[in-house]
């Protein structure tokens, strides 16, 4: 559930799709973050993106390529970037590295079979030197769906403890539900905003 005293104001923003690289593209503003958010195809990354923004679900299809969308969130300008997590698709994540502040993650905690190859894409995108000083929030999402796991199981299969020299967070969220998502967006700005990004 959205709560009405956050301060929080979508605004409309052209959805891009592109299937090559692009050069790093920066806002104009005094407090802004690039943000991207990856994840296996199906967890719900879009359906993410578009909550936060609109503020409500909207139909979507698979993403081939991405989307990009500007949230306003606690005075902070977030420059959203959703890429498509289809195995043929992950190669070319990193061609959106640079100059990103911050990972949001989206794990569908009710796909088990799937979780070893999540863990797998996490760590990988871990240990890329251009998202060395990049924050990372989880999302252990589809908390609504039987069976899924919750943020300390997900934390187990992700092997989250493990993770050194960087800052993280993890959130139970349904993305349908509206719920955790913005608890994560509210730990990221703080942390953002505590670096001075």
């Amino acid at each position: 559930m959205v709560n009405s005293d956050r301060k929080w104001s979508p605004r409309v923003s052209e959805t891009v799709r592109h299937r090559s690289c692009l050069a790093s593209y920066r806002l104009f503003g005094d407090k802004e973050a690039r943000i991207l958010v990856l994840g296996l195809d199906n967890a719900g990354k879009t359906t993410i993106l578009y909550r936060l923004q609109v503020g409500e679900v909207v139909a979507t299809i698979p993403t081939v390529g991405f989307n990009v969308e500007t949230v306003q969130y606690n005075n902070i300008k977030f420059q959203v970037w959703d890429l498509g997590g289809q195995t043929s698709i992950r190669p070319y994540w990193r061609c959106y590295f640079p100059n990103t502040q911050a990972v949001i993650y989206v794990v569908d905690s009710s796909d088990t079979d799937r979780m070893g190859t999540a863990k797998e894409e996490f760590h990988a995108i871990l240990e890329e030197e251009e998202l060395k000083d990049a924050v990372v929030l989880i999302y252990a999402n589809k908390q609504d769906l039987p069976g899924a796991l919750d943020d300390a199981s997900v934390t187990e299969a992700l092997n989250l403890h493990k993770i050194k020299n960087r800052q993280w967070a993890i959130f139970k969220t349904s993305a349908v539900k509206g719920e955790g998502l913005f608890e994560g967006l509210d730990w990221l700005s703080d942390t953002l905003k505590s670096r001075g990004r």
